[in-house]
């Protein structure tokens, strides 16, 4: 990246040389930059088949698929979002997302039609989510507590009320959550989990209203045994560990939800921000009608021309009066809805951050190949008056991925103690080392420096084992350790046999997705 574009880069997300010398404003220490200036990244196009880490980090692996969390229940698969609960100084609550199934590792059987409802039945076990609790030991290093009486799974089997004005397809309480991918931490302390590509196990509708449902190329047979339909799945599902309850959230619509993203607005209202993971589709932002909930509210979405968030409100748009009977109909065809108002279509939303230092929202455009938009961008929006509950904002991409920046396919966000950007990549299992990725190899994580002689540039941290992606990159409070899932390593095999990767356990073993944490002190240099 030139020098240029990194003092673009900095500039873009809100640091100047007054602010990074100003440490109040992110609780930045002045010591980190010692450290910054000795991190010396990876080199470009790592294709190995293990996660290698740059110079002063390591990493343990804290849960892998198939790991018990009590006497009954095992650790789902392919593990995504991380979110960590802290219960006391040495305690704390990990839930961890579980988005999509491989039927190959998980029983065997690829052939959707001839699949038992024994074998859907384990699969649609391994989704949803898995909560389990840590322990910190002397050295700082966390582990799970195998014998926590509450550690516990949600799956795509449990059922889950629906928080709605009306029923949906004649239903309240509807089963499962499955396809969870990223998600968000409210002001309060639960969870929310995002149900993203839900047509993949159970179809679209083709059309609004239409009786029939359009099946993607992966689907898994599940209708066989399971006909659920499609309007059961793409919802927020808000999850209280404590509690162990969970319940969809209908008022933050249906459509692939990435993530959701939570801040308190001025009023002390909750404000959601919502990126719908698709080519062509949108983002969102959801305003609460009270406080400590998110059971009522609007949902806005995106004209990112004109700097307009416009309301989906059956109430008061005369469009979707005209094609709705009420607004849970406008809330479950959100896409639709969208469209119908003049929302700008984007290149695929997925992860959305606030910066830390100065209240911008950041949301990552992965790529869309169909706009020959094949490295992806990170989009700036920056509320009228820093107000999030304005309808009004400016939007702006300054970066974007590609050789000079050293990353592609932008994904995961977060924001480590000292107001650093790590950002984790999603290049697809089927587009890797091949060109235009070839610079990159692998995925990777790469954080970029607020502060010392490497402000500004995207230096690479961390390459992911083969096929594999990194996803749900999540601090510990104290920011000495980073827990990161390691999603679907040898996502490309066809055999058993011949499995593309052997990660975790190395040897001839089959490929597990898990949870690693990573530490170290040059993470503590640059993070806590």
């Amino acid at each position: 990246m030139s020098n240029y574009s990194r003092r673009e880069f900095l500039a873009f997300l809100g640091y100047t040389t007054t602010t990074l010398g100003a440490v109040s404003l992110v609780g930045c220490k002045k010591s980190v930059s010692t450290g910054l200036h000795k991190l010396k990244g990876l080199p470009a196009g790592i294709s190995k088949d293990e996660v290698t880490l740059a110079e002063g980090f390591s990493y343990d692996v804290l849960i892998k698929y198939g790991d018990d969390i009590n006497d009954h229940e095992k650790f789902g698969f392919n593990n995504d979002y991380i979110a960590i609960l802290p219960k006391a100084h040495n305690r704390a609550v990990m839930w961890v997302n579980h988005e999509y199934p491989n039927p190959l590792f998980i029983h065997g059987n690829m052939d959707a039609k001839t699949k038992t409802k024994e074998q859907i039945d384990l699969e649609m076990k391994a989704l949803g989510g898995s909560i389990v609790h840590l322990e910190k030991d002397k050295r700082g290093h966390w582990s799970i507590d195998t014998n926590h009486p509450d550690n516990y799974r949600v799956h795509a089997q449990t059922m889950i009320p629906l928080i709605s004005e009306r029923s949906i397809e004649g239903k309240m309480e509807v089963m499962g959550t499955h396809s969870n991918c990223a998600g968000g931490i409210t002001p309060w302390g639960t969870v929310l989990t995002c149900e993203e590509n839900y047509h993949d196990l159970y179809g679209e509708r083709k059309k609004y209203n239409s009786k029939e449902i359009e099946y993607s190329k992966y689907d898994g047979g599940w209708t066989r045994f399971y006909n659920n339909p499609p309007e059961y799945y793409g919802w927020v599902v808000e999850i209280d560990t404590d509690k162990k309850t969970a319940k969809k959230l209908t008022a933050l619509g249906r459509f692939a939800h990435e993530g959701a993203t939570c801040i308190n607005a001025k009023d002390g209202r909750t404000v959601v921000y919502l990126g719908d993971d698709k080519e062509d589709e949108c983002i969102y932002k959801f305003i609460s009608a009270q406080k400590g909930s998110l059971e009522k509210g609007t949902l806005y979405v995106a004209d990112t021309e004109n700097g307009k968030w416009i309301a989906l409100d059956h109430t008061k748009n005369k469009e979707l009066q005209k094609k709705f009977k009420n607004q849970t109909e406008v809330l479950t065809w959100a896409r639709l809805s969208s469209k119908m108002v003049g929302a700008t279509p984007q290149n695929r939303p997925e992860d959305i951050e606030i910066n830390p230092a100065n209240g911008d929202i950041l949301v990552s455009l992965t790529n869309n190949k169909g706009k020959k938009d094949y490295h992806g961008s990170i989009l700036r929006i920056r509320e009228k008056g820093g107000d999030y509950l304005s309808t009004e904002f400016e939007a702006k991409t300054l970066i974007t991925g590609g050789p000079e920046t050293g990353f592609a396919a932008p994904d995961n966000l977060a924001f480590d103690n000292n107001g650093n950007l790590w950002i984790a990549t999603d290049i697809s299992g089927s587009s890797m080392n091949k060109d235009p990725y070839t610079f990159q190899g692998n995925n990777g994580l790469f954080v970029v420096p607020m502060m010392g002689e490497n402000a500004g540039k995207a230096i690479q941290v961390a390459s992911a084992p083969h096929d594999a992606e990194f996803t749900g990159p999540f601090f510990a409070p104290d920011g000495k350790t980073l827990f990161l899932s390691v999603q679907h390593p040898g996502e490309n095999t066809k055999s058993i046999d011949k499995p593309t990767s052997h990660w975790p356990l190395g040897g001839k073993n089959t490929p597990q997705p898990a949870v690693i944490a990573i530490t170290g002190p040059m993470l503590e240099a640059i993070a806590s």
